[in-house]
């Protein structure tokens, strides 16, 4: 019979004992930890040629998340698990698979710190999702902190000068206003991956307090990709416009942006329509174009102007699909200024016509 490998029980012991890190780690930690695991799983592999073909799946899986999560800017409590069920898997395979010898001192030591990689990675992750369920039941919900300092500094509008509000999500977050539109009182109030029912939940520390002429939403993208019922989103943005209109603020509403899968070989979660379904976009579209009629909204068509034939994002005007870089917000730009200045106009008192005399 063939001898199976099995690590004693003190062995396994000190390694979990050693891998209770600080938990969570940082991101540049937490990558570190990952692509270290990675290569574990490959050298141990090597080292057993049924291992290394039964274990195949289980090594690419983790190395494409590690690739994945490379690309992103913070953590990934979703890929981090996928990382961790094949690693777990792939330890448990090594016990499992029988050995056509006895495994090298290196290939042990390499077991060895593989474990204590796993449970490090089990700390880690056990962290992230403690520090979601913090986020979740942490009393400010819609982030309102974000701009309280900044709300408190901003001066009241000045005569003539009319504030427009900008409310929305990363869209908005990431849009330079004072370089887009240069000596205008714009005020950038979006909030990266906010739904629409945050944004309700912030119309008066953002927006009504400042005192603005006008509100632009830009909306939506988020709740598509969190699962949100498309009715749900009709609700929020009804309220949002009946909150604004009862201030005296004139409300513009903006259409979803398009997405595009084109950058998807670049990244993998460059794949945006599979969570954000065009066909959805468009329905919330055709639903804003037809409240804004209704109720004589102003309504900035964005999506017009950035989709190309295949009913995408164009290529060039989205590096990730999802969000414009400067070419499309040069695109939005004047869209969004046309209305905003068709839509002041129209607040300024019209001159009362002379009668004329009768002779």
């Amino acid at each position: 019979m063939r001898p199976v490998l099995r690590l004693g029980a003190a062995a396994l012991w000190a390694a979990a004992m050693w891998g209770q890190a600080r938990a969570p780690l940082s991101h540049k930690e937490a990558l570190e930890l990952f692509g270290r695991a990675v290569e574990l799983m490959e050298a141990t592999a090597v080292a057993t040629p049924e291992l290394a073909r039964a274990a195949a799946p289980l090594v690419e899986n983790a190395r494409q998340s590690v690739i994945t999560m490379r690309s992103l800017s913070g953590q990934n409590s979703t890929l981090t698990y996928t990382l961790l069920t094949n690693l777990r898997a792939y330890a448990m395979l090594s016990d499992a698979v029988p050995k056509p010898q006895a495994p090298s001192p290196e290939t042990l030591r390499q077991l060895v710190e593989l474990r204590q990689g796993l449970s490090r990675v089990d700390a880690h992750f056990q962290a992230l999702l403690e520090q979601k369920e913090a986020q979740l039941r942490q009393p400010d919900r819609d982030n309102l902190r974000r701009y309280a300092e900044a709300n408190t500094k901003l001066p009241p509008p000045q005569p003539g000068r009319p504030r427009v509000v900008f409310l929305g999500d990363s869209i908005t977050d990431g849009w330079r206003l004072n370089e887009y539109f240069p000596e205008r009182d714009f005020v950038n109030r979006g909030i990266s991956g906010q739904v629409t029912g945050e944004m309700l939940g912030r119309m008066k520390a953002d927006v009504i307090d400042l005192r603005p002429a006008l509100l632009l939403v830009l909306a939506g993208t988020n709740d598509i990709a969190r699962g949100v019922a498309v009715e749900t989103v009709k609700n929020n943005l009804s309220m949002i416009a009946d909150l604004a209109e009862a201030h005296n603020i004139r409300p513009l509403f903006a259409s979803l942006l398009p997405v595009s899968d084109y950058h998807k070989e670049q990244n993998p979660q460059y794949e945006q329509s599979k969570r954000r379904p065009p066909a959805t976009i468009r329905e919330i579209n055709a639903w804003l174009a037809g409240f804004c009629r209704q109720r004589n909204y102003p309504y900035v068509d964005y999506f017009s102007a950035t989709v190309d034939a295949s009913g995408m994002f164009k290529a060039e005007l989205a590096n990730d699909g999802l969000h414009p870089n400067s070419t499309g917000y040069r695109v939005m730009a004047p869209l969004a200024l046309e209305a905003i200045d068709k839509a002041l106009t129209a607040l300024q008192p019209q001159p009362r016509k002379k009668r004329l005399g009768i002779f």
